[in-house]
C-alpha cells in the first residue's frame, strides 16, 4: 500500500475549556477535521489535520506548554508551516504560543514553532473574558459546569441527555446565584443519577476526566474579564502573523425562540439551559470591550445587520469580546454548533446539537463558516510566501 501525499502544512486544533481531544469515540473536532480537510484540498493544499490533547481546566500557560509539545512531537521533523485553529480558550493559547519571548515550561525551544505560523484563527474566543466564567467560579458552580460539559458529550454522542438531568440542570441555573434557592444535594444526585445511565467502562472514561478537572480549576479565573484584561497585559502579536476571528451569535432567548425550536420536551429543556447561560453571560460590563475597528465593524453589520451589543453573545461567550483580528466568518450560531454541534441527525457522520438555542445553524452554515477559516489560512501562506526574507 503506497503511503499517503506528504502534507503541505499542519493544522493544530485546540479545545476550549472543559474540552478534550476524544473522550473514548467521541471527538472534540470531529466534523471540523473532515470539512477542514477537504476546504483546504479543494484549494489546493493538503493538510494534516492534529488536535492538542489539552488539559480541560487548568490554566493557561500549561495549556500552551502542551500546545507547543503537541506540535513538537507532530511537525518537528519538517519544516512546513503551521496553523493554529482555536475554539474557545484555545483561541487564547494559540494567541500565547505566538507571543514573542513568551516563557514556557516545556523542554522544547518555542520560537522554531512559532516562527512557522503564517495564522492562527480564534473560533467564538472570549478575547475580552466572559461574565461566565465568574459566575461559575465557586463550589457549586464548578459542579454545575461539570455537569454542564458532561451533559454535553453524553448528547453529542447519543442524540440525547437524560430528560431529567437537562430538566435538573435549568434549576440549577435558575437560582445558582441565589444562595438561599440552591441545594446542593440537588447537584450531587444529578450527578449520581447521570453516571448511572452510562456503563462501567464509559464511567471509567468520564471519572478519568473528573479527576483531572477536580486536580487544577486555575483557568476559570482567567476567563473571567478582569482576567483576561491581565492575559493581554502579557500577550503582544507576532509580527508577519495573520489573526483572524470566527465571531458567533445566538438568537436572544424570548418566545420566538422557544417556538423555533418546537414542542418537543426535550428541546424545551435543553433551550431552559441555554436561556439561562445567555442571561448569565449578558452580564459583560462595557469597560471590559473594546470597540469594533472600521473593518470589524463592516463584517458585524453585514453578517448581522446590526452591530451587535455587550449583551449579545454565543450563550457562553459575549459576541463583542471575540474581536481581536480580522473578522474570517459571522456567524448565526451558539458555542458548540460553529464546531459541529447542531441538530442534523441524518448527516453522515451525525450532527447532534449541544442545546436548542433555536440559531438555525445547519450544515450549510458550518460549511461556510469552514470553509471561509480555509480560505484565510491558504491566503496567509500565499502573502507570507511572497514577501522578502
Amino acid at each position: 500500500m503506497s503511503a499517503p501525499p506528504a502534507p503541505d502544512a499542519h493544522v493544530f486544533l485546540v479545545p476550549g475549556f472543559l474540552g478534550f481531544a476524544a473522550l473514548g469515540e467521541l471527538r472534540y473536532f470531529a466534523h471540523v477535521e473532515e470539512q477542514l480537510q477537504t476546504a483546504f484540498a479543494v484549494r489546493g493544499t493538503r493538510v494534516r489535520t492534529h488536535v492538542v490533547e489539552t488539559l480541560p481546566t487548568s490554566n493557561i500557560s500549561r495549556r500552551t506548554a502542551r500546545l507547543l509539545d503537541t506540535v513538537a512531537a507532530r511537525a518537528g521533523d519538517d519544516h512546513l508551516p503551521i496553523f493554529l485553529v482555536g475554539h474557545s480558550t484555545g483561541g487564547l493559547d494559540s494567541r500565547l504560543f505566538l507571543t514573542p519571548g513568551v516563557a514556557l515550561e516545556s523542554s522544547h525551544a518555542i520560537e522554531p514553532f512559532a516562527a512557522r505560523v503564517p495564522a492562527m484563527v480564534a473560533v467564538a474566543t472570549p478575547h475580552r473574558g466572559t461574565p461566565s466564567a465568574r459566575f461559575f467560579s465557586g463550589r457549586l458552580g464548578q459542579k454545575a459546569l461539570i455537569l454542564l460539559s458532561l451533559a454535553t458529550v453524553y448528547a453529542v454522542r447519543h442524540g440525547h441527555a437524560p430528560l431529567k438531568l437537562m430538566l435538573g440542570l435549568g434549576r440549577v441555573l435558575a437560582t445558582l446565584d441565589d444562595v438561599v434557592g440552591l441545594d446542593g444535594s440537588l447537584v450531587d444526585q444529578l450527578f449520581s443519577d447521570f453516571l448511572g445511565d452510562f456503563s462501567a467502562e464509559r464511567r471509567a472514561v468520564l471519572e478519568a476526566l473528573l479527576l483531572q478537572m477536580s486536580e487544577d480549576w486555575s483557568l476559570l479565573p482567567e476567563l473571567t474579564p478582569d482576567g483576561v484584561a491581565l492575559f493581554d497585559a502579557r500577550t503582544k502579536r507576532r509580527a508577519g502573523v495573520a489573526y483572524g476571528d470566527v465571531v458567533a451569535r445566538a438568537r436572544v432567548p424570548g418566545v420566538r425562540a422557544r417556538l423555533s425550536v418546537g414542542l418537543d420536551p426535550y428541546a424545551q429543556a435543553t433551550h431552559t439551559v441555554f436561556a439561562a447561560l445567555h442571561r448569565i453571560t449578558a452580564r459583560m460590563p462595557d469597560r471590559y470591550l473594546v470597540p469594533p475597528n472600521p473593518a470589524q465593524r463592516a463584517a458585524l453589520v453585514r453578517g448581522y445587520g446590526r452591530l451587535p451589543n455587550r449583551r449579545d453573545s454565543d450563550g457562553v461567550c459575549p459576541t463583542l469580546s471575540q474581536l481581536y483580528g480580522d473578522v474570517v466568518h459571522v456567524a448565526r450560531a451558539d458555542h458548540h454548533d460553529v464546531i459541529g454541534n447542531f441538530d442534523a441527525p441524518r448527516h453522515h457522520p451525525p450532527h447532534y446539537d449541544w442545546l436548542a438555542s433555536g440559531t438555525g445553524f445547519d450544515r450549510i452554515h458550518f460549511d461556510a463558516l469552514w470553509n471561509d477559516v480555509a480560505d484565510y489560512c491558504v491566503r496567509s501562506m500565499t502573502s507570507r510566501a511572497g514577501q522578502p526574507r
